[in-house]
């Protein structure tokens, strides 16, 4: 028989946030559980206790589990896309160099400070395939993550962006992957490891 999931400890009873501030309470506490107890120790429940909400507000906010799934995927694209500081993508006239700079110190900071948002994403990525609705969000917000790329490459002279996205997002989310949960995940690399690599990708894949 499997166990059920340890029991989330909690914080002390809080007094309830309104509107935006009690969504984005909910999202990351859905995030951090994700993380911490796999998708399912995620409960309407476990959000209230992890977060300190009084019962039932986690499902006054989202009312299904599909809805809770929703906001985690949402939140996690906003957060992810703080960390990867979209906003601050070098200008195309910079040359590959100052991409592969940009694409290394996004990747260390993320392998070095976000891990749980990635153990999350996973699971999320995995529930996505067996969700169509849930599979339609996260289709819809990684797009904020390849498309300012694909317009990167195409400015750096890339005869085929979206290809050539893809191979440069293949190899990130690879190396993303086995840094934070394969075989790799004691031997994360710095940051000149980083741009060494990522040059040499943008070398090939640039000409």
């Amino acid at each position: 028989m499997e166990k059920e999931p340890a029991q989330y400890p909690g914080k002390p009873l809080v007094r309830l946030p309104a509107g935006a501030a009690r969504g984005r309470l909910i999202a990351d506490t859905a995030l951090d559980l994700l993380a911490e107890r796999g998708m399912r120790g995620l409960t309407h429940r476990a959000v209230d206790e992890a977060a300190g909400l009084p019962t039932g507000s986690t499902s006054n906010q989202a009312r299904t589990r599909l809805a809770l799934l929703e906001a985690a995927v949402r939140r996690l694209a906003v957060r992810e896309g703080e960390v990867l500081a979209l906003k601050e993508l070098p200008d195309p006239a910079d040359g590959p160099e100052a991409l592969a700079d940009a694409i290394a110190l996004a990747l260390h900071r993320t392998l070095t400070g976000r891990r749980e948002l990635l153990i999350a994403r996973y699971e999320l990525a995995l529930e996505a395939s067996r969700r169509p609705e849930l599979r339609a969000i996260y289709d819809t917000e990684g797009r904020a993550f390849r498309e300012p790329l694909v317009a990167l490459l195409t400015a750096a002279g890339s005869k085929a962006p979206e290809r050539h996205a893809l191979s440069v997002l293949a190899w990130c989310e690879g190396l993303m992957f086995s840094c934070a949960a394969g075989s790799y995940h004691a031997e994360v690399p710095g940051v000149e490891g980083l741009r060494v690599s990522a040059r040499e990708l943008l070398r090939g894949v640039l000409g």
